[in-house]
């Protein structure tokens, strides 16, 4: 029977794929066909990644995934198997303790899920059974189970609304756990089952629902129920999200509701929006890859030119077999490529350590960890929302400090979407004031024709069409009635603009009093209370640009509202009504308001009927339902009268204009993408300062380009003269386009949406490539851009576009709203703000804040930091890697080839464990080569690190030749130091263990102290790390060599270090050696001293001649004044540096 019913309101449909039927209370239903039952999962939550059977072989997979993992696995592989020079615990240990330290991160993160999903999962809920109340654990809920959930209780599985202790059959629900919104939705039940409030009434009932299958669109539900009544055929009711009620959200301000588990466990749309998401990587991880290649060919050419000239050096026979090291008759009967190739994997294993494996952790550690000085910066609180910044990915940290392009949403992005109602116009006549207790409403500005104001019947219309036409409820403060019904009213609604509206019409004294069985009540001016039955609203979407209702008059006259943006309705009214309404509609708009045109049309009873079928039939399907229903919205929203328009001001976000010009002064280029009219838009931008007065502006919109059979000719011309202007202006060859900006007349471009779906979808005979390039060209050359009346999937199409020009600029798109989505997941860095359009934004971002102000501070002091910091960590890690590993390639043409290690195993394995990791972990996370006040003070500072500067081939080789001549001074100047035969007064002579120790421990102290050099913000843990990190070197020396711990004699290390001090000769090398090493960095650093010395010098004079000579009979000290200026430029030094690293370390922070 329920089938029969379904098709019948669902004729059409009967394929109906990808849909689930829900008996429930498990009754059985009245049907004529078979009814095969459907498996559906429990009610777990499962948010844990690993078992505790599956953890060791999935974790170690995942690992070895990553290619400097299986690197160092193959060559571990590779000593085990073949005889080399190096123990498998040399690269077998850092390897364990890489795979370890990770493992056991990834353990403790899942033992925290799996502790987290046991609390859920073995929550206390109440399943109505029998028309009992049974208390059972959440993960035993099975779909169709009927659940009782109590006021501030959290729904346990996603739920049909049943009923609830109202009378009408609503709850209202907070989803902050979900989407961040903190304020109370409200839901309905079905009027079917609303009088079923207790469980033994709600224990009767007999329904089935079908609906879609799980999917993670929290904003989204199709449904329908069928419910088996005494009649012959069951009823039907259309299902939405009205009446989902949300796994993880909480009930408010109700007493208690029944629902009906329809999803569960890891189908419910709160576990779908958890699984992963795609990941975005940086540029940095590029470079990383891009220098690991170029290490890699390094390693392999050591490889293979010592293993040539091992068999070069072979060649003479006493070389090959000396006296003392007679072949075997095996290795004499081996194949010489199998040597020659063993060999070659012999030196590889020697010289692997050049590869820093160890990188690969200290990244995520820094990465990490200094995401949390984002969320613990204060200055991103905000006292308003009681929030400050989160950090959703902290992949990205530097990526902040390479932001090419920034693409902003305008509505509660660049505004504070805290909507004010200013004017209104009715048929024309502009209205701007306060109520008059005669006329209801004031008239400031003079008619456009020869009459006073509008009709009265019309102003009238106005005002209830702006108190109907919205989704605006009443928060319940306390009860009121009679004439003082309207003395304290809350609104709630999701849209700023609705509430300005409603606010708007009270003030001229038509007061909206909420929804009652059905009924909107409205006091009117004559304080009576008019009830207008909804029986339907046309929701609003960003597609459509407008939103309806259908009421019923209590003379029983069926009316339509309509209010929207004026593209979306003038098409829709009597051509006639338009140009009045135009007028004021373009004022308003360049006057920086908000516009919104209202209309309405009567609906014939037998109109109505058919409109009233189409809606249930549209309601009722399961597959694509949005568009039959958009399509039932189209032909009812047609031939309306238009009846006026209304002005809201949407004010500027606090210090967005200085932060605009921040963002200019640092070289990135802003565009504002928005769907709001030109007008509007372009007033706003100048009001942020996007343009200045001095900016021209290039437009290409619908105005520009004319409508007609040229439309596409014209465009091609504009677009052409627009190139050729900005191509003048910006040669070719001009080295910075950023640089360029300030010395050029700058231009600004705006486009519409219209324009720029001509552009990107143009027919092939008319040029789509070319018309695609040239508007790219000309995107390049302006300084800023404006795109207007925008859907949400043309702002991702714009990021995309620009994301794939040449060179690849670095992308980052804010907004607040759902309609940024699409834009935020597309740009390379999404930012989301916490603003009043729901959370939809920052909840799909990388990084959340409370205002667009915060971006200045995020890209211009986090995110410099972050990069600066990171990309001298990549630096650092290759330098001191090849410092380690020259000597060792050096140390073979000394030893005949022969494999010999120069370092001792515990060398080897601890150097990038102990002795240097500490040190630049510290670094990476607190330095600040720059104080955060200049690089916010001092936007020009971004440039200096923009287009990944630091970690270009220029960087890359200095690091490369520096480490080179570090690592041939601590092999060649070891190596002349033992040309002496005794370097001991009791003429014993040292040894190679000897030699390779001196060798270790200048390299270990020389790298040390070049962090030390590069360090600029010193602070306790700094000292701590570096200065520890030798003591333990040395603590360590002595502990392997027996000193500290006797049992270690038999070793061949045995006392090495210990005897190796005693010689003031080798204290003498080692010190000598050392300072010959950082020599070339000492004097680069002394070179900028002097240089920015001498650039300080010449401000302070140049200040000092440009006072006016009024200050000095006013008897002010010049040279003081001009200090102060010249120094509010710089840098603040810290005052807790050694007198000699600040010598060596400072370095200029001017331009």
């Amino acid at each position: 029977m329920f089938r029969r019913s379904f098709h019948r309101f669902c004729s059409g449909e009967e394929k109906r794929v990808g849909t689930r039927t829900v008996i429930l209370g498990n009754h059985p239903f009245p049907a004529t066909e078979a009814f095969i039952a459907q498996r559906f999962c429990d009610n777990r939550i499962v948010s844990s990644k690993y078992t505790l059977w599956n953890f060791l072989p999935k974790n170690l997979f995942e690992q070895f995934r990553r290619i400097a993992n299986f690197y160092f696995l193959i060559i571990f592989l590779v000593q085990v198997t073949v005889d080399t020079p190096t123990s498998p615990v040399t690269s077998g240990l850092p390897l364990f303790f890489v795979i370890t330290v990770t493992a056991i991160k990834q353990g403790y993160e899942d033992w925290l899920r799996h502790r987290a999903d046991n609390e859920v999962n073995k929550s206390t809920v109440y399943i109505i059974e029998k028309g009992k109340r049974v208390r059972k654990e959440s993960e035993k809920i099975k779909v169709g189970d009927v659940v009782e959930v109590q006021a501030d209780e959290t729904f346990p599985c996603d739920l049909i609304l049943l009923s609830s202790c109202t009378s009408d059959g609503i709850c209202h629900v907070t989803t902050a756990s979900l989407d961040g919104e903190s304020n109370c939705k409200t839901h309905y039940a079905v009027r079917d089952t609303i009088a079923l409030c207790s469980a033994e009434s709600i224990d009767t009932l007999q329904a089935a629902i079908e609906c879609e299958q799980p999917q993670p669109d929290l904003y989204k539900f199709v449904g329908r129920i069928s419910i088996c009544n005494n009649s012959v055929e069951a009823v039907a009711r259309s299902l939405g999200p009205e009446n989902l009620l949300l796994k993880g959200a909480t009930l408010k301000n109700t007493k208690k509701i029944y629902g009906v588990a329809v999803y569960t466990g890891m189908e419910t749309k709160m576990a779908l929006n958890y699984q992963g998401k795609s990941q975005k990587r940086s540029a940095v991880e590029k470079s990383i890859n891009a220098f690991l290649i170029v290490y890699l060919l390094i390693l392999l050419t050591k490889a293979a030119v010592c293993t040539g000239l091992k068999y070069l050096w072979q060649s003479t026979p006493h070389n090959d077999e000396p006296w003392y090291n007679q072949k075997t008759q095996k290795e004499r009967d081996t194949l010489k490529v199998l040597k020659i190739f063993t060999d070659f994997l012999s030196f590889m294993v020697l010289f692997n350590f050049i590869i820093p494996v160890s990188m690969y952790v200290t990244v995520e550690m820094q990465k990490f960890l200094g995401s949390f000085f984002i969320s613990w910066d204060k200055d991103f609180y905000d006292e308003d929302i009681n929030e400050g910044a989160l950090v959703n990915t902290s992949d990205l940290n530097e990526e902040l400090g390479q932001v090419d392009y920034v693409f902003t949403d305008k509505t509660g992005t660049l505004t504070e979407n805290s909507m004010e109602f200013i004017e209104c116009c009715i048929d024309g006549y502009k209205y701007k004031g306060v109520t008059q207790e005669t006329d209801g409403l004031s008239q400031t500005d003079g008619p456009l024709t020869y009459l006073d104001k509008a009709d009265k019947n019309r102003e009238e219309l106005f005002l209830r069409a702006l108190c109907l036409c919205h989704t605006v409820e009443i928060k319940i403060n306390d009860a009121v009635d009679g004439a003082t019904e309207s003395a304290d009213l809350t609104y709630v609604s999701s849209s700023p603009d609705e509430i300005a509206l409603v606010k708007g019409a009270k003030k001229y004294g038509f007061t909206f009093l909420g929804i009652q069985n059905g009924h909107m009540r409205v006091e009117n001016q004559r304080k009576e209370i008019e009830e207008y039955e909804l029986l339907h609203t046309l929701n609003f979407d960003s597609v459509r640009r407008r939103m309806s209702v259908i009421v019923k008059t209590p003379a029983g006259d069926i009316l339509l509202f309509c209010k929207g943006a004026d593209s979306a309705v003038f098409p829709r009214v009597q051509n006639h009504e338009i140009a009045p309404v135009k007028v004021h509609v373009e004022q308003n708009a360049m006057d920086g308001y908000r516009t919104l045109c209202i209309a309405f049309k009567e609906i014939a009873p037998d109109d109505y009927e058919r409109i009233d079928r189409q809606l249930l039939e549209a309601k009722m399907a399961l597959q694509d339902r949005e568009e039959k229903m958009d399509k039932v919205f189209d032909d009812i929203e047609t031939n309306m009268n238009l009846i006026g328009a209304t002005a809201v001001e949407d004010k500027l976000q606090d210090q967005a204009a200085e932060t605009i010009e921040a963002l200019h002064a640092a070289g990135l280029k802003v565009w504002v993408l928005t769907g709001d009219k030109m007008e509007t838009a372009k007033s706003t931008c100048y009001a942020c300062r996007l343009f200045q007065t001095s900016t021209e502006l290039l437009e290409l919109t619908t105005k520009t380009v004319e409508d007609g059979e040229r439309k596409e000719d014209r465009l091609h011309e504009l677009l052409t003269e627009y190139r050729k202007k900005l191509l003048h202006e910006f040669p070719k060859n001009s080295r910075s386009l950023k640089k360029a900006w300030t010395e050029h007349q700058e231009y600004g471009l705006i486009i519409d949406g219209s324009t720029l779906s001509l552009i990107l979808n143009s027919t092939q005979d008319c040029g789509f490539n070319c018309y695609k390039s040239i508007f790219l060209q000309i995107c390049m050359k302006c300084t800023a851009v404006l795109c207007c009346r925008m859907a949400p999937l043309q702002k991702a199409q714009i990021v995309r576009m620009v994301k794939n020009l040449k060179g690849s600029p670095i992308t980052l798109s804010i907004g607040d709203g759902a309609n940024d989505v699409s834009m935020i997941l597309e740009s390379h860095v999404g930012i989301g703000i916490k603003g009043k359009e729901g959370r939809q934004a920052a909840r799909n971002s990388d990084y959340s804040v409370p205002k667009f102000k915060h971006l200045k501070k995020l890209l211009l002091a986090h995110g410099h930091l972050y990069y600066m910091r990171i990309a001298h960590l990549v630096q650092y890690f290759f330098y001191k890697n090849l410092c380690f590993i020259l000597p060792q390639f050096l140390y073979q043409f000394f030893c005949g080839f022969s494999q010999q290690p120069l370092y001792d195993a515990a060398y080897l394995t601890m150097y990038n464990i102990c002795f240097t990791s500490l040190p630049i972990l510290a670094y990476s996370l607190l330095e600040q080569h720059i104080n955060t006040d200049t690089l916010t003070s001092d936007p020009r500072l971004y440039m200096k690190i923009s287009g990944n500067a630091m970690l270009q081939w220029g960087p890359f080789l200095y690091w490369t030749f520096l480490a080179a001549f570090e690592g041939t001074v601590f092999f060649f100047g070891t190596y002349f130091l033992f040309q002496t035969s005794s370097l001991e007064e009791n003429a014993k002579v040292y040894g190679n263990w000897t030699f390779g120790t001196i060798v270790f421990t200048v390299l270990v102290f020389t790298v040390t102290l070049k962090l030390a050099l590069d360090t600029r913000f010193w602070t306790w843990i700094n000292h701590f790390v570096i200065w520890g990190s030798l003591a333990f070197y040395v603590f360590f020396s002595f502990f392997w060599g027996g000193i500290i711990w006797p049992f270690l004699k038999q070793q061949r290390m045995y006392f090495v270090f210990a005897q190796m001090l005693s010689s003031v000769s080798t204290w003498l090398a080692i010190i000598l050696l050392i300072f010959i090493s950082l020599f070339p960095e000492i004097l680069l650093i002394l070179l900028k001293n002097v240089k920015r010395r001498s650039a300080r010098e010449h401000l302070l004079s140049s200040c000092f001649l440009k006072l006016p000579a009024i200050t000095v009979s006013l008897g002010v000290n010049k040279r003081n004044l001009s200090c102060k200026k010249a120094s509010d430029s710089l840098s603040t030094r810290p005052s807790v540096r050694p007198l000699l690293l600040r010598t060596f370390s400072d370095e200029s922070n001017i331009l």
